[in-house]
């Protein structure tokens, strides 16, 4: 992780300026800058007005009712949106400070960087081991013990290697549904990604696995910037570090998430975390 630091200039009482202190202070760097954002599909405008920094190494959550833009938002950070039909776009985001709607910028490239996980586990009809080393493979890496090393850091990764260690090369469509959503994120992390968007990837899962899941972005954002569309506002609360809140295709308030969930400034928020729409 880049970090950088101001410095702050802090005078004690009863000091002179030849005993100035110099404090340093952490500051993220953002990995995502949207500016002034819409989106349409057809006639139907979905985002209005977009403006959002994302710092890295942060978990980033994004809430609202359905039909808010919530997903549609998320596909738009690695173009998937652009897969839809008749879909037009105006304004920029920025990721690591280059516009990804830049006629030069590969989108290919774009997708090795900013991984994906879905609300349903989606494994390839392949064994545990074929579906980690399918990445690396299209990426042209072909030797054994090379993928082997690739394959075991990335389950160790997404917390399910002792779970599978022994039947690497079983059908992926025999785990269960939370060990298939954590095996999706070791094959999200086996080509090192960047970034990691999460549309709702515990919706389908029981509490157990969703605790599991939980626990492991949290572990995961010591090395990555994740992102994560949840229409559960307490897992919100649990596992975020900032939260936005969408309402109608615009963004309402975003802030740190206890300031969302505690003190938020529009009562359109307050309405929505409180239970009283949505």
């Amino acid at each position: 992780m880049v970090n950088h630091t101001e410095q702050i200039d802090f005078i004690a009482p009863n000091t002179t300026s030849e005993t100035l202190k110099v404090v340093p202070v952490e500051k993220k760097m953002s990995i995502y800058e949207t500016k002034g954002l819409n989106l349409w599909y057809g006639a139907n405008h979905a985002l209005k007005n977009i403006h959002l920094t994302i710092a890295e190494n942060e978990v980033t959550a994004i809430i609202g009712p359905s039909g808010c833009g919530k997903s549609t938002y998320l596909k738009t950070l690695n173009r998937m949106v652009e897969l839809v039909p008749d879909v037009k776009t105006s304004g920029s985001i920025y990721y690591r400070n280059r516009d990804i709607f830049a006629k030069d910028y590969q989108v290919e490239a774009l997708r090795t960087k900013v991984g994906m996980v879905f609300q349903k586990p989606n494994p390839f009809p392949k064994s545990i081991y074929d579906n980690i080393a399918y990445g690396p493979r299209i990426h042209g890496i072909k030797k054994r013990h090379i993928l082997d090393e690739i394959v075991e850091k990335s389950l160790r990764g997404a917390a399910i290697w002792d779970e599978v260690k022994d039947r690497l090369h079983d059908n992926a469509y025999g785990l269960s549904g939370g060990q298939q959503q954590r095996l999706c994120i070791a094959r999200c992390l086996a080509i090192e990604p960047d970034v990691i968007l999460m549309d709702e990837p515990t919706s389908a899962l029981d509490p157990i696995s969703t605790l599991k899941v939980e626990e492991l972005i949290q572990n995961l954002k010591k090395d990555y910037s994740i992102i994560i569309v949840t229409h559960n506002m307490q897992q919100a609360a649990r596992i975020s570090d900032k939260t936005a809140f969408f309402l109608n295709g615009e963004v309402i308030e975003f802030d740190d998430t206890t300031t969302i969930f505690s003190k938020p400034s529009d009562k359109r928020t307050e309405d929505y975390v409180s239970g009283r729409f949505g």
